[in-house]
């Protein structure tokens, strides 16, 4: 019986690279890591604090309100994208010319920047000339979103939707274009309902894909700065305040920069984490 053996040596080409963006990556880490630790007024004095940032980051009341927050922020993107994506990606035709024309469609808001996006919706959304904010004050609703919560809410979500739906529909398409037609003319032999073909054929080979679709989603909702800050700059009052803007804030605003270091560790603790179990439940369901 003769062994395979395995050629390690294309991990020489790629080791170069892991320690250049390894390096890149622990140098600002261990700044924040110093920061959180202690306490400094200028001159690079610094005094020793220990977990003191930790435990008063923790107990704000502050820090949970913008956790609350987000939370809600990213579980509303995620109920609403994934379906919709999915959606989306099973009505786009799978064969002839009009597919390239969908697929750039598709692709058009992804091209965007983020900051972009922002002043394009500030101003689409404003109540007096914006199309948005004008339509809907025309047609009897009381919408300003630089005033009231709810519209400013509303807004920020739409925008997101508006933008980011589209990554959802790309990577779900995908799974679905690698079905082989065999599944789909057994379904038909059987006389399979639409439901069917859906349930145990396309869902099944698109939950790879769609493991991607929710821990980019979720990574890029739960770390989202640039787009609500320019459309709201987190209000009306603290409205639309999440953590990102909120560690900003206390870096930049106020120059803490002990807190801010700490509550910038746990932010990336509690991404890391949830990712983690995301994963885990979602490889768990795959080998069931």
């Amino acid at each position: 019986m003769v062994r395979k053996s395995t050629n390690q040596k294309a991990w020489l080409l790629v080791v170069p690279v892991l320690l250049l963006v390894a390096f890149n990556a622990f140098i600002p880490l261990m700044t924040v890591v110093n920061y959180s630790l202690q306490e400094t007024f200028g001159d690079n004095v610094f005094f020793w604090e220990g977990v003191t940032w930790f435990e008063a980051v923790l107990r704000s009341e502050r820090f949970h309100a913008s956790l609350l927050r987000q939370l809600m922020f990213t579980g509303m993107i995620l109920a609403i994208e994934i379906p919709l994506g999915i959606a989306v990606a099973l009505s786009m035709p799978r064969k002839g010319p009009w597919v390239s024309v969908c697929l750039v469609l598709m692709a058009l808001p992804l091209l965007i920047p983020w900051n972009v996006v922002g002043a394009m919706w500030n101003i689409f959304a404003l109540p007096d000339i914006g199309l948005l904010g004008y339509s809907l004050n025309s047609m009897g609703f009381d919408y300003n979103f630089t005033q009231q919560p709810v519209s400013a809410w509303m807004t920020t979500v739409l925008m997101d939707v508006w933008h980011w739906t589209s990554l959802v529909v790309l990577l779900c398409y995908a799974g679905v274009c690698s079905i082989p037609d065999a599944y789909y003319q057994a379904a038909r032999i059987d006389g399979a309902s639409s439901w069917a073909v859906f349930r145990y054929i396309q869902l099944p080979k698109m939950k790879r894909v769609l493991t991607i679709a929710i821990l980019l989603r979720f990574m890029d909702s739960f770390m989202i700065y640039t787009e609500p800050f320019v459309l709201t700059g987190g209000g009306p009052g603290n409205t639309t305040t999440f953590l990102s803007i909120d560690l900003v804030k206390i870096a930049l605003g106020q120059f803490d920069l002990g807190p801010a270091a700490a509550m910038s560790l746990i932010y990336f603790l509690i991404v890391l984490l949830i990712c983690w179990v995301f994963y885990t439940v979602m490889m768990r369901n795959e080998e069931q």
